[in-house]
């Protein structure tokens, strides 16, 4: 009997410099074992290597030669080659330790691979990406609509893509087009050959505004090789009448009308012929009298969900338009919940409900919860709503819970267990489900299958990174009605609005590349300055977004102060701190920037950071140096001289909270702990005992108590170290100075002069001015300019080469696609996929406010012009039609995993313990 050999899967055919250029610094970590990463980086710099003499690098052998060690007379290597049955199939031997096989790890294999990944662009493992091209921002409407088409056209012509008809005989059919490199599948609708006249499911398409994508250009590109040109010339004769919407321009509804119509019918639908549909309702009763004629029209997906969405919004926001001419007075504010809401809070349901799908983006401690239950019964009562989805951070799910019993008493499933289990808890009779962002990305399968009537994201800051995996997921979770709650939907970049308002109305703000073309100020070479036209965003989002602060609407609180305590540093701290600024100079003017570069970069921002508290927190080298600590102690010993003070305080680093301890125990100071080490379910007994008892006079926290945790019960916010961002430092103060508070608040931002912590105090102001301009609508602001370096890391990343495998084909997406193609349902709904953007702009953000540009020299062209050649066949477009440098790895993206490790040490600020 003959056994036919397994397949060959695409990894397997790599070749060893594929996978070396592949390797990033956790994979290597990972290949070495547990000693693999403090090997590394003890003996990565221990050799003085020249690569012109110890490196050669062949087609299946790289040899490493150390210099002035030999092994029995020979000089001492270490060589990598690959083997089917090694890990990741790299295998290894130094001849100076005997140390054969994979798994046999000494200082000269890490010392190695440290090489390889210092080493890529110098190896032929890496090259630096192309210059910028001319920023997108400088083009006129014209050109940037030109340059958008032709970007897709190349992507049509270079990707490859498989199609199928749904009738050979003719090009204006339906077609299924397969991406080979994503594996994802759409449905194309081939009406004519210019723009506006055909349709793609895919989610670019449906935003763009252009009319055309990649997918309808190659089904374009096939069917002019296919047909002649006379079969081309002869348009395409509808057989009968449909609705559907163009997407040129913006997105309209148009009537599809057949040659051949009954009179009667012909008389009915002529005013509506050849324009734009605008009045849903005249359109309901010509269908009505349609269907008395015996006439059938076509409703395509996509038009029925336009339409539904008019339908809705006229009607909910006629119902809620007596709420918000008298707030005050109207009888909901006293009987809508079992509790009284404030004025304000009515108008915020009314206005949310009226939208439909809506941000409020009210400041902290204004009661966006209890806005947002509101909303929720006020679509019951006038809507019909019956599922609700609550999306929130873990730590709120159980405060959400307390806050619908005590609010309305409907019924409340949290989910939670192992994933088995989850499984089967939303698809439940409860009216709310609350769940976190995690639940969500894992138990996506579950969640799409449950019909949601509403939305509601808590803290909906978290989708800002529009590229993050999350972010996509939760984008592309489909409801009639949605609402984000967050106080900050906007922190450092307009990117991250752009992000939170595609999930609301992925049309509102237009394609990616006309939004930042708008709003966008640059340099020459593409750099962001700052944003302009922010009044014209305003009113864009006006129907869509509602921001209040304390001021606007008169919450009565008693007053708040911050002050900035500024401390002088000890000797020892600032030898610490400049000791890391050395390297971090030193990283920044090199003119590429490697992985290893970026490794070090990120330890030495950590420790010039935690320097400015202690430093213990650097050196573990006790007793430590601290003044701010000794400072903190003074103000501790003066706050508690008041018998009634209660404080709560703030420090990024676990280990500077062990640090603090000691001075409330020798105060015999009552006080709570909460950090990121106690489980969710104990952290609420911590807030009650804190809220509660008279002996607990201090909260002690790390961010991890700086987001939904109420506790009036505090008069004064110590923030240790100061956050990079005022948003974070906004959250910790609300923790007090929120609604239930009686007593003014005081707020302390403790700074060490002469240090990275007083370098931020630049940047918050510009921050803060940015948010404020673009949500507030009694804002006159039209212009901001941003405080920052003018910083090129991202432009001297080093992009990894290699091989790169197409993706196996989505199949499940393909025979949706194909079933479409074939003919539509009433129940069909388009699935929509979540924009893309830029990968490392939110990582690399921080660094270019703390430090001035480093001027180099420009390449020479003939070197530009062989990069981008060979870079060319790794661009493709994101479903926004922004162009982006792709490279698929076997587990994960090493720019991904930079971006990502960076952006949780400087951007969310949740570091590892110290």
């Amino acid at each position: 009997m003959k056994t036919s050999a397994p397949p060959v899967r695409a990894s397997d055919r790599l070749s060893l410099k594929d996978r070396l250029s592949r390797l990033n610094f956790t994979d290597v970590c990972k290949l070495l074992g547990p000693t693999g990463k403090t090997l590394i980086r003890r003996h990565a710099n221990a050799w003085d290597f020249k690569l012109a003499d110890d490196v050669y690098l062949g087609a299946d052998l790289f040899r490493l030669r150390f210099p002035g060690e030999t092994a029995s007379g020979a000089p001492l290597t270490v060589n990598i080659t690959l083997m089917a049955e090694a890990r990741n199939r790299l295998h290894w031997q130094c001849t100076g330790c005997q140390r054969i096989g994979d798994r046999a790890v000494c200082e000269h294999v890490a010392a190695a691979f440290s090489l390889i990944l210092e080493e890529k662009s110098a190896l032929g493992l890496a090259e630096p990406p192309p210059p910028p091209r001319a920023p997108v921002e400088s083009l006129a409407e014209g050109d940037l609509v030109a340059r958008a088409l032709a970007e897709r056209a190349e992507r049509a012509k270079t990707e490859r893509m498989t199609l199928k008809s749904s009738d050979a005989t003719t090009p204006w059919a339906d077609y299924t087009v397969t991406n080979a490199l994503s594996g994802k599948t759409y449905r194309v609708a081939l009406r004519g050959m210019e723009p506006g006249q055909s349709y793609c499911s895919c989610p670019d398409f449906r935003t763009n505004t252009l009319g055309t994508c990649k997918h309808v250009m190659a089904v374009l590109k096939k069917v002019q090789r296919r047909f002649s040109p006379q079969a081309l010339r002869k348009p395409y004769a509808p057989t009968q009448l449909a609705l559907h919407l163009r997407y040129v321009g913006g997105v309209t509804l148009w009537l599809q009308l057949p040659r051949k119509l009954n009179d009667a019918a012909a008389k009915l639908f002529a005013p509506l012929a050849d324009r734009p549909i605008d009045d849903m309702h005249d359109l309901l009763k010509r269908l009505a009298k349609a269907q008395q004629l015996g006439q059938d029209v076509m409703l395509y997906p996509d038009a029925e969900e336009f339409i539904q969405q008019r339908l809705s919004q006229d009607r909910m926001r006629g119902a809620t338009a007596a709420i918000r001419r008298d707030p005050h007075n109207h009888p909901l504010r006293k009987t809508l919940l079992n509790i009284p809401l404030l004025p304000y809070q009515l108008d915020g349901v009314a206005f949310a409900a009226g939208a439909g799908r809506a941000i409020l983006a009210d400041d902290m401690g204004l009661g966006k919860t209890i806005q947002g239950i509101g909303t929720a019964e006020l679509l019951a009562r006038e809507a019909g709503i019956r599922r609700v989805l609550v999306v929130c951070p873990a730590s709120l799910k159980s405060q959400w819970r307390a806050e619908i019993e005590r609010c309305c008493g409907r019924s409340v499933q949290i989910v939670g267990g192992p994933v088995a289990e989850r499984a089967g808890q939303y698809d439940n009779d409860c009216f709310y489900t609350i769940c976190n962002y995690e639940q969500v990305l894992r138990d996506i399968l579950a969640v799409e299958r449950v019909g949601w009537d509403l939305i509601i994201l808590d803290e909906g800051q978290r989708i800002k990174n529009w590229e993050a995996k999350t972010s996509r997921t939760i984008k592309g979770l489909r409801s009639r009605f949605a609402l984000v709650l967050s106080g900050t939907p906007l922190e450092n970049r307009l990117d991250e609005l752009f992000s939170v308002v595609q999930f609301i109305d992925d049309r509102r703000l237009g394609p990616g590349f006309r939004f930042f073309n708008r709003h966008r100020v640059t340099d020459e070479k593409g750099k962001v300055l700052g944003y302009k036209n922010l009044g014209q965003l305003r009113e864009t989002l006006k129907p869509i977004l509602l921001r209040r602060t304390r001021d606007s609407v008169r919450l009565d609180l008693p007053p708040r102060t911050i002050e900035f305590v500024r401390i002088t540093p000890s000797e020892e701290q600032v030898a610490l701190h400049d000791a890391h600024m050395r390297v971090v100079a030193t990283i920044v003017r090199k003119k590429f920037i490697s992985e290893m570069d970026l490794l070090r970069l990120q330890k030495a921002l950590l420790m010039c950071r935690m320097a400015a508290d202690s430093t213990f927190l650097v050196d573990k080298q006790a007793p430590g140096y601290s003044t701010k600590l000794a400072r903190l102690d003074e103000l501790l010993e003066q706050l508690f001289d008041e018998q009634q003070r209660k404080v709560i305080v703030f420090s990024e680093w676990t280990t500077m909270l062990d640090l603090i301890e000691p001075l409330l125990a020798k105060r015999k100071l009552g006080f709570v702990r909460l950090d990121g080490s106690v489980p969710q379910k104990q952290r609420a007994e911590l807030v009650h005992r804190f809220q509660t008892s008279a002996d607990c006079r201090l909260f002690l926290t790390s961010n991890a108590g700086s987001t939904g945790l109420n506790l009036q019960a505090a008069d004064t916010v110590i923030n240790v170290d100061l956050p990079w961002n005022p948003a974070v430092l906004e959250q910790r103060i609300a923790r007090a100075h929120r609604m239930g508070q009686k007593r003014p608040v005081q707020a302390f931002v403790l700074v060490t002069e002469q240090t990275l912590e007083e370098n931020l105090l630049g940047t918050i102001a510009a921050k803060k001015d940015l948010a404020l301009a673009a949500l507030d609508a009694e804002s006159d602001v039209d212009e901001v300019e941003l405080a920052s370096g003018m910083l090129e890391l991202k432009g001297r990343l080093e992009v990894l080469l290699g091989a790169r495998p197409e993706a196996p084909v989505d199949q499940s997406i393909e025979r949706e696609s194909e079933q479409t193609a074939r003919g539509f349902s009433d129940a069909h709904r388009d699935r929509v996929a979540a924009a893309g953007g830029e990968l490392l702009g939110a990582a690399f953000k921080l660094l270019g406010e703390l430090m001035a540009p480093q001027q180099t020299a420009d390449p020479p062209q003939a070197l530009v012009a062989d990069l981008r050649a060979g870079l060319a066949s790794y661009v493709s477009d994101d479903p926004n039609g922004k162009p982006r440098l792709t490279i698929t790895l076997p587990d994960q993206s090493t720019l991904d995993t930079l971006a990502q490790s960076l952006a949780r040490l400087l951007v969310a600020g949740q570091a590892p313990d110290a």
